[in-house]
Protein backbone atom coordinates (compact mmCIF):
# COMPACT_ATOMS: atom_id res chain seq x y z
CA UNK A 1 0.00 0.00 0.00
CA UNK A 2 1.03 3.79 -0.93
CA UNK A 3 1.37 6.41 2.19
CA UNK A 4 -0.24 9.23 1.47
CA UNK A 5 -1.01 12.42 3.83
CA UNK A 6 -1.11 15.97 4.41
CA UNK A 7 0.20 18.33 1.99
CA UNK A 8 1.84 21.78 2.81
CA UNK A 9 -1.21 23.26 4.29
CA UNK A 10 0.04 26.16 5.92
CA UNK A 11 -1.12 28.52 3.92
CA UNK A 12 -4.85 27.03 3.77
CA UNK A 13 -5.17 25.95 7.55
CA UNK A 14 -5.94 29.39 7.92
CA UNK A 15 -9.01 29.43 5.70
CA UNK A 16 -10.51 26.09 7.37
CA UNK A 17 -12.18 26.60 10.49
CA UNK A 18 -15.03 27.70 12.22
CA UNK A 19 -17.00 29.96 9.59
CA UNK A 20 -18.83 33.27 10.24
CA UNK A 21 -21.59 33.73 8.83
CA UNK A 22 -22.67 34.96 5.02
CA UNK A 23 -23.86 38.45 4.78
CA UNK A 24 -27.22 37.24 3.26
CA UNK A 25 -28.57 35.17 6.39
CA UNK A 26 -30.53 37.02 8.49
CA UNK A 27 -31.60 33.81 10.96
CA UNK A 28 -29.16 33.09 13.86
CA UNK A 29 -26.35 30.44 12.68
CA UNK A 30 -25.64 27.22 14.13
CA UNK A 31 -22.63 26.50 17.18
CA UNK A 32 -21.11 24.83 14.49
CA UNK A 33 -20.79 25.99 11.19
CA UNK A 34 -17.71 24.56 9.49
CA UNK A 35 -16.03 25.31 5.75
CA UNK A 36 -13.36 24.84 3.80
CA UNK A 37 -12.26 28.19 1.56
CA UNK A 38 -9.08 26.24 0.13
CA UNK A 39 -9.93 25.25 -2.92
CA UNK A 40 -12.71 28.01 -4.45
CA UNK A 41 -11.72 30.76 -2.49
CA UNK A 42 -15.03 30.82 -0.70
CA UNK A 43 -16.80 28.31 1.88
CA UNK A 44 -17.09 25.18 0.80
CA UNK A 45 -17.46 21.50 2.57
CA UNK A 46 -19.83 18.92 2.00
CA UNK A 47 -20.58 15.14 2.97
CA UNK A 48 -19.49 14.98 6.73
CA UNK A 49 -18.27 11.47 8.78
CA UNK A 50 -17.42 12.12 12.13
CA UNK A 51 -15.72 9.73 14.23
CA UNK A 52 -13.18 9.40 17.62
CA UNK A 53 -9.93 8.57 17.64
CA UNK A 54 -7.02 8.88 20.27
CA UNK A 55 -8.34 11.20 22.18
CA UNK A 56 -9.92 13.92 19.56
CA UNK A 57 -12.34 14.30 17.35
CA UNK A 58 -11.98 13.93 13.71
CA UNK A 59 -14.48 14.71 10.41
CA UNK A 60 -14.00 13.45 7.14
CA UNK A 61 -15.33 15.75 3.87
CA UNK A 62 -15.06 16.34 0.40
CA UNK A 63 -13.41 19.10 -1.08
CA UNK A 64 -14.28 20.13 -4.51
CA UNK A 65 -11.81 20.32 -7.74
CA UNK A 66 -10.27 23.47 -7.13
CA UNK A 67 -10.16 26.94 -9.38
CA UNK A 68 -7.24 26.96 -12.41
CA UNK A 69 -6.18 29.76 -10.89
CA UNK A 70 -5.92 28.87 -7.27
CA UNK A 71 -3.20 27.53 -4.99
CA UNK A 72 -4.20 24.12 -4.38
CA UNK A 73 -4.34 23.92 -8.56
CA UNK A 74 -0.73 24.64 -8.41
CA UNK A 75 0.29 22.20 -6.23
CA UNK A 76 -1.18 19.67 -8.96
CA UNK A 77 -4.58 19.25 -7.06
CA UNK A 78 -6.95 19.10 -9.80
CA UNK A 79 -10.18 16.91 -8.37
CA UNK A 80 -12.14 16.41 -5.75
CA UNK A 81 -10.44 15.31 -2.54
CA UNK A 82 -11.00 14.50 1.39
CA UNK A 83 -10.39 17.17 4.01
CA UNK A 84 -9.74 16.03 7.46
CA UNK A 85 -10.23 18.58 10.20
CA UNK A 86 -9.99 17.84 14.07
CA UNK A 87 -11.73 19.17 17.11
CA UNK A 88 -12.09 18.41 20.71
CA UNK A 89 -15.66 19.51 21.78
CA UNK A 90 -17.51 17.70 18.23
CA UNK A 91 -18.48 21.88 17.63
CA UNK A 92 -15.43 24.02 16.52
CA UNK A 93 -13.17 22.41 14.13
CA UNK A 94 -9.53 23.42 12.37
CA UNK A 95 -8.20 21.38 9.46
CA UNK A 96 -5.84 19.11 9.85
CA UNK A 97 -5.02 17.35 6.42
CA UNK A 98 -5.92 16.32 3.16
CA UNK A 99 -6.19 12.84 1.54
CA UNK A 100 -5.70 13.81 -2.48
CA UNK A 101 -6.02 11.14 -5.59
CA UNK A 102 -2.95 9.09 -5.80
CA UNK A 103 -4.42 6.01 -7.35
CA UNK A 104 -5.14 5.69 -11.25
CA UNK A 105 -8.22 4.75 -10.13
CA UNK A 106 -9.10 8.14 -8.17
CA UNK A 107 -6.70 10.35 -10.95
CA UNK A 108 -10.26 12.38 -11.37
CA UNK A 109 -11.36 12.72 -8.07
CA UNK A 110 -12.34 11.00 -4.56
CA UNK A 111 -15.31 12.12 -2.30
CA UNK A 112 -17.95 11.30 0.38
CA UNK A 113 -15.57 9.56 2.92
CA UNK A 114 -17.17 7.13 5.36
CA UNK A 115 -14.71 6.62 7.93
CA UNK A 116 -15.13 4.09 11.01
CA UNK A 117 -12.13 2.72 13.49
CA UNK A 118 -11.98 -0.98 13.71
CA UNK A 119 -9.33 -3.13 15.33
CA UNK A 120 -7.42 0.55 16.54
CA UNK A 121 -7.23 1.81 13.35
CA UNK A 122 -9.18 3.96 10.95
CA UNK A 123 -10.74 2.80 8.07
CA UNK A 124 -11.84 5.08 5.02
CA UNK A 125 -14.55 4.15 2.80
CA UNK A 126 -15.00 6.35 -0.04
CA UNK A 127 -16.14 6.97 -3.68
CA UNK A 128 -14.47 7.59 -7.05
CA UNK A 129 -15.50 10.74 -8.32
CA UNK A 130 -16.89 11.92 -11.86
CA UNK A 131 -16.75 7.86 -13.93
CA UNK A 132 -20.53 8.16 -14.08
CA UNK A 133 -22.01 4.67 -14.03
CA UNK A 134 -18.60 3.32 -12.80
CA UNK A 135 -17.94 5.27 -9.71
CA UNK A 136 -16.93 3.09 -7.25
CA UNK A 137 -15.91 2.07 -3.62
CA UNK A 138 -12.69 2.44 -2.20
CA UNK A 139 -10.52 2.10 0.83
CA UNK A 140 -7.86 2.86 3.12
CA UNK A 141 -6.71 2.56 6.59
CA UNK A 142 -4.75 4.76 8.88
CA UNK A 143 -3.03 4.64 12.50
CA UNK A 144 -3.17 8.29 13.04
CA UNK A 145 -6.45 9.66 11.16
CA UNK A 146 -4.42 11.69 8.88
CA UNK A 147 -1.50 9.55 7.05
CA UNK A 148 -3.46 6.90 4.84
CA UNK A 149 -2.69 3.61 3.47
CA UNK A 150 -4.59 2.77 0.14
CA UNK A 151 -5.70 -0.77 -0.37
CA UNK A 152 -3.91 -2.06 -3.69
CA UNK A 153 -7.29 -3.53 -4.94
CA UNK A 154 -8.95 -0.40 -5.09
CA UNK A 155 -11.90 -0.13 -5.80
CA UNK A 156 -12.79 -2.85 -3.41
CA UNK A 157 -16.01 -3.06 -3.98
CA UNK A 158 -19.34 -1.49 -6.75
CA UNK A 159 -22.78 -4.25 -6.85
CA UNK A 160 -22.64 -7.10 -9.55
CA UNK A 161 -25.37 -8.86 -8.40
CA UNK A 162 -28.31 -6.03 -7.90
CA UNK A 163 -30.38 -5.98 -11.21
CA UNK A 164 -32.58 -3.11 -10.33
CA UNK A 165 -28.82 -0.74 -10.47
CA UNK A 166 -26.84 0.47 -12.92
CA UNK A 167 -23.57 -0.99 -10.37
CA UNK A 168 -22.54 2.37 -9.75
CA UNK A 169 -21.82 2.59 -5.98
CA UNK A 170 -20.80 6.10 -3.90
CA UNK A 171 -21.81 7.34 -0.28
CA UNK A 172 -19.82 4.82 1.32
CA UNK A 173 -21.02 4.05 5.13
CA UNK A 174 -20.30 1.19 7.09
CA UNK A 175 -21.62 -0.80 10.45
CA UNK A 176 -19.52 -3.30 12.29
CA UNK A 177 -22.01 -6.19 12.97
CA UNK A 178 -20.83 -8.93 15.01
CA UNK A 179 -18.33 -11.11 12.50
CA UNK A 180 -19.11 -8.60 9.27
CA UNK A 181 -19.09 -5.12 8.25
CA UNK A 182 -22.45 -3.78 6.71
CA UNK A 183 -21.42 -1.60 3.93
CA UNK A 184 -24.30 0.54 2.65
CA UNK A 185 -23.91 2.74 -0.11
CA UNK A 186 -25.96 4.79 -2.76
CA UNK A 187 -26.42 3.52 -6.69
CA UNK A 188 -28.51 4.72 -9.12
CA UNK A 189 -31.41 2.37 -11.27
CA UNK A 190 -30.21 1.22 -15.06
CA UNK A 191 -31.68 4.53 -16.51
CA UNK A 192 -29.13 6.53 -14.46
CA UNK A 193 -31.79 8.50 -13.16
CA UNK A 194 -32.97 7.22 -9.66
CA UNK A 195 -30.78 7.07 -6.82
CA UNK A 196 -31.59 4.11 -3.88
CA UNK A 197 -29.88 2.81 -1.39
CA UNK A 198 -27.86 -0.63 -1.53
CA UNK A 199 -26.06 -2.89 1.42
CA UNK A 200 -23.63 -5.16 1.04
CA UNK A 201 -21.24 -7.91 3.65
CA UNK A 202 -17.48 -8.52 4.64
CA UNK A 203 -16.20 -10.46 6.75
CA UNK A 204 -14.33 -8.37 9.65
CA UNK A 205 -11.22 -9.97 9.39
CA UNK A 206 -11.05 -10.01 5.54
CA UNK A 207 -9.18 -6.78 4.98
CA UNK A 208 -12.29 -5.58 3.41
CA UNK A 209 -10.04 -6.07 -0.40
CA UNK A 210 -11.75 -6.29 -3.78
CA UNK A 211 -13.50 -9.67 -4.00
CA UNK A 212 -13.86 -10.05 -0.22
CA UNK A 213 -17.97 -8.68 -0.51
CA UNK A 214 -21.12 -9.98 -0.97
CA UNK A 215 -23.91 -8.26 -2.34
CA UNK A 216 -27.22 -8.31 0.39
CA UNK A 217 -29.73 -6.03 -1.33
CA UNK A 218 -30.06 -8.45 -4.22
CA UNK A 219 -33.94 -8.40 -5.16
CA UNK A 220 -34.86 -4.58 -3.88
CA UNK A 221 -33.18 -1.69 -2.65
CA UNK A 222 -32.96 -1.04 1.43
CA UNK A 223 -34.41 2.34 0.57
CA UNK A 224 -35.55 4.04 -2.78
CA UNK A 225 -37.33 7.45 -3.29
CA UNK A 226 -41.31 6.71 -2.26
CA UNK A 227 -42.45 10.05 -0.36
CA UNK A 228 -42.89 13.29 -2.43
CA UNK A 229 -40.24 15.05 -1.19
CA UNK A 230 -37.91 12.27 -1.42
CA UNK A 231 -38.67 12.98 -5.00
CA UNK A 232 -35.96 10.84 -7.36
CA UNK A 233 -33.49 10.19 -4.69
CA UNK A 234 -32.38 8.37 -1.47
CA UNK A 235 -28.44 8.50 -0.89
CA UNK A 236 -26.42 9.09 1.79
CA UNK A 237 -27.07 6.55 4.02
CA UNK A 238 -25.34 6.74 7.91
CA UNK A 239 -26.35 4.16 10.54
CA UNK A 240 -26.56 3.90 14.17
CA UNK A 241 -27.88 0.88 17.11
CA UNK A 242 -29.89 2.56 19.73
CA UNK A 243 -32.43 0.93 21.86
CA UNK A 244 -32.48 -2.90 19.90
CA UNK A 245 -33.15 -0.70 16.45
CA UNK A 246 -31.12 0.17 13.80
CA UNK A 247 -31.63 3.49 12.53
CA UNK A 248 -30.75 4.25 9.05
CA UNK A 249 -30.42 8.38 8.64
CA UNK A 250 -30.94 9.09 4.14
CA UNK A 251 -31.08 12.02 2.69
CA UNK A 252 -34.13 12.73 0.55
CA UNK A 253 -34.58 14.48 -2.95
CA UNK A 254 -31.17 15.54 -4.50
CA UNK A 255 -29.15 18.62 -3.82
CA UNK A 256 -31.36 21.62 -3.24
CA UNK A 257 -34.11 20.60 -4.50
CA UNK A 258 -34.26 20.80 -1.67
CA UNK A 259 -32.36 18.16 -0.01
CA UNK A 260 -33.99 17.28 3.18
CA UNK A 261 -32.97 14.47 5.97
CA UNK A 262 -35.44 11.24 6.49
CA UNK A 263 -34.89 8.05 8.69
CA UNK A 264 -35.96 4.31 8.59
CA UNK A 265 -35.61 1.85 11.61
CA UNK A 266 -34.87 -2.18 11.24
CA UNK A 267 -34.04 -4.94 13.66
CA UNK A 268 -31.95 -7.01 11.65
CA UNK A 269 -30.32 -4.03 9.32
CA UNK A 270 -32.21 -5.86 6.02
CA UNK A 271 -35.49 -4.90 6.20
CA UNK A 272 -36.20 -0.85 7.14
CA UNK A 273 -39.06 0.75 7.70
CA UNK A 274 -39.59 4.32 7.22
CA UNK A 275 -40.73 6.19 10.84
CA UNK A 276 -42.95 8.90 9.31
CA UNK A 277 -43.61 10.36 5.90
CA UNK A 278 -42.05 14.00 6.43
CA UNK A 279 -38.32 14.25 7.13
CA UNK A 280 -36.14 14.40 10.13
CA UNK A 281 -34.70 17.43 9.59
CA UNK A 282 -36.10 19.79 6.62
CA UNK A 283 -34.25 22.64 4.83
CA UNK A 284 -34.00 25.97 6.65
CA UNK A 285 -36.82 28.58 6.50
CA UNK A 286 -36.13 31.43 3.60
CA UNK A 287 -33.46 33.73 5.07
CA UNK A 288 -31.60 31.00 7.03
CA UNK A 289 -28.39 29.47 6.59
CA UNK A 290 -29.85 26.10 5.27
CA UNK A 291 -32.84 27.57 3.37
CA UNK A 292 -31.53 25.70 0.20
CA UNK A 293 -31.43 22.18 1.73
CA UNK A 294 -30.03 20.23 5.12
CA UNK A 295 -28.80 17.54 3.56
CA UNK A 296 -26.20 14.48 3.57
CA UNK A 297 -26.19 13.21 7.16
CA UNK A 298 -23.34 11.36 9.08
CA UNK A 299 -24.20 10.03 12.86
CA UNK A 300 -21.95 10.07 15.32
CA UNK A 301 -22.69 8.21 18.30
CA UNK A 302 -19.74 9.12 21.32
CA UNK A 303 -18.19 7.27 24.15
CA UNK A 304 -20.45 8.76 26.75
CA UNK A 305 -23.46 7.19 24.25
CA UNK A 306 -24.67 10.27 22.93
CA UNK A 307 -25.86 10.40 19.41
CA UNK A 308 -25.05 13.90 16.86
CA UNK A 309 -26.57 14.06 13.26
CA UNK A 310 -23.68 15.64 11.16
CA UNK A 311 -25.09 17.35 8.07
CA UNK A 312 -24.59 19.78 4.83
CA UNK A 313 -26.74 23.07 4.04
CA UNK A 314 -26.20 26.74 2.57
CA UNK A 315 -28.68 29.20 1.12
CA UNK A 316 -27.19 29.92 -2.35
CA UNK A 317 -28.22 26.88 -4.02
CA UNK A 318 -24.91 25.18 -3.58
CA UNK A 319 -22.58 28.48 -4.72
CA UNK A 320 -20.94 27.41 -0.67
CA UNK A 321 -21.33 24.26 1.63
CA UNK A 322 -21.21 24.64 4.97
CA UNK A 323 -21.09 21.37 7.97
CA UNK A 324 -23.47 21.85 10.97
CA UNK A 325 -24.05 19.48 14.02
CA UNK A 326 -27.63 18.69 15.92
CA UNK A 327 -27.86 16.43 19.08
CA UNK A 328 -30.01 13.23 18.38
CA UNK A 329 -32.28 12.60 21.42
CA UNK A 330 -35.12 10.27 21.72
CA UNK A 331 -38.88 9.47 22.85
CA UNK A 332 -38.74 6.02 23.23
CA UNK A 333 -37.84 4.76 19.84
CA UNK A 334 -38.30 7.73 18.25
CA UNK A 335 -35.50 10.18 17.16
CA UNK A 336 -35.62 13.89 17.62
CA UNK A 337 -32.93 16.52 16.82
CA UNK A 338 -31.78 20.02 19.39
CA UNK A 339 -28.78 22.09 19.58
CA UNK A 340 -25.41 20.66 21.23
Amino acid sequence: MKAIGSLALAATLALSAQAQPPSNTSAPTPKMYFADSSRLGVPFAKDPSVIRFQGAYWMYYSLPAPRPTSEAAGQGQTGWGIGIARSTDRIHWAKAGEVQPVQEVEKAGIAAPGARVIDGKVHLFYQTYGKGALDSICHAVSSDAIHFDRDPTNPVYRPTQMPWSVGRAIDAEVYPHGKELWLFFATRDPAMKIQQIGMASAPIGSGFGRGTWRDLSTTEPVIKPELPWEKTCAEAPTVLRHGGLYYLFYAGAYNNTPQQIGVATSRDGRKWTRIGDQPLLANGAPGSWNSSESGHPGVFTDDDGRTYLYFQGNNDNGKTWFLSMKEIRWHGSKPYLVEP
